[in-house]
């Protein structure tokens, strides 16, 4: 059994007639994630737990300890992956937001996570498939209905891409972030709900849901944390199949 099957087995074990928690991007808000994470229920984070807010290396100690005690555990983001580049040593794009949360890492009282970060970020699957709900930071590719997700700091796949950045148009908008499209939604088979985080879209603070032209669903948990907004979180009913999808073959 690969790493990834062995992932999405423990979880499927774990979450067994459990109710699931879906968290949005963390970004370092250690104060909202500790209260996102009060819950009996199984958490499953959307990635991108670092970056711009004041205590990212809390937050990745505060999710080591949930992977521990077998309560949840998290989808690399774009910024995670970003950061277990980094600490390994490969040639990344070191901005003010990379830098400030290496700094936080290697503050004094912060050496157990500086010690454990890497091997936390490398475990982290790039999407998880538990029946028809998959879970991803930045997008849906229909490679994740089939395929188990490839090594997320390694090469990058059509798919990987998708999960760690979603659909990109190759343009830059003037804010300087790249120009980002959701026809992923409409790929979206039925009955498949994809919980996933990377777009900031909500008006109102609350999830942002969008239907697809094939009848699947997106559901977008962005809401800000770390970066002027607040911290978004959803509680779901326990799986009942975990290991089957359900969709059309002729879909596709």
């Amino acid at each position: 059994m690969g790493d990834s099957d062995s992932i999405r087995s423990s979880v499927s074990q774990l979450a067994a007639g459990r109710r699931i928690r879906v968290v949005g991007d963390v970004h370092g808000d250690l104060v909202a994630f500790r209260h996102a994470v009060a819950t009996d229920c199984f958490v499953i984070q959307l990635g991108d737990l670092v970056d711009y807010g004041p205590d990212s290396a809390g937050v990745l100690r505060l999710m080591s300890r949930i992977i521990a005690e077998g309560r949840g555990l998290f989808v690399l983001g774009n910024h995670d992956r970003k950061l277990a580049r980094a600490l390994s040593g490969r040639k990344v794009r070191r901005d003010a937001v990379l830098e400030a949360t290496i700094e936080q890492l290697q503050a004094p009282g912060n050496e157990d996570v500086l010690e454990e970060a890497l091997d936390l970020l490398l475990a982290a699957p790039a999407w998880l498939r538990l029946g028809d709900r998959l879970f991803v930071h930045g997008g849906f590719h229909l490679r994740m209905l089939t395929d188990e997700p490839p090594p997320a700091t390694g090469d990058v796949t059509p798919a990987l891409s998708r999960a760690l950045f979603g659909e990109v148009t190759g343009k830059m908008q003037p804010d300087g972030y790249p120009e980002r499209r959701l026809n992923w939604v409409d790929q979206i088979p039925e009955p498949v709900t994809v919980y996933c985080g990377h777009d900031r879209r909500s008006t109102d603070g609350r999830p942002w849901i969008r239907s697809g032209r094939r009848g699947g669903t997106a559901v977008f948990m962005d809401t800000g944390a770390g970066k002027g907004g607040h911290l978004a979180w959803m509680d779901l009913d326990p799986v009942t199949e975990p290991d089957t999808v359900f969709f059309p073959e002729t879909r596709f």
